[in-house]
């Protein structure tokens, strides 16, 4: 069933953000949800930590390695997601995001097409 595995795929690797985005009425709602501190901005962890809320209930024994029986049904055949590799990525997203690269990111730039 290749549609599970990419809607599965898309749920990991960020779309509940996005449909989060739509929920909002406004960018600085969307951006309260990933500012964790209030201050008005989001740094690097925190764009991490929020979009990794789904590898973390999957994690099942919590080793940061999402392994083939962890995953839902119908994907099972799946190899092995690691945290670190998802927040690399991560990482470079918010990277290409950060337009004027002063390391964090404003609600202009967390709800900018990238």
């Amino acid at each position: 069933m290749p549609w599970l595995r990419r809607a599965t795929d898309a749920l990991l690797w960020g779309l509940l953000p996005t449909c989060a985005a739509a929920q909002s009425t406004t960018p600085h709602q969307y951006l309260a949800q990933f500012d964790s501190n209030g201050d008005g901005r989001v740094s690097l962890a925190e764009y991490q930590d929020y979009l990794n809320r789904g590898f973390h209930m999957l994690d099942r024994n919590g080793d940061g390695v999402l392994s083939p029986s962890e995953w839902p049904e119908g994907v099972r055949g799946r190899g092995s997601v690691t945290l670190m590799g998802k927040r690399r990525a991560q990482a470079m997203m918010f990277d290409r995001l950060d337009r004027n690269r002063d390391g964090f990111l404003d609600s202009t730039e967390l709800t900018a097409p990238y």
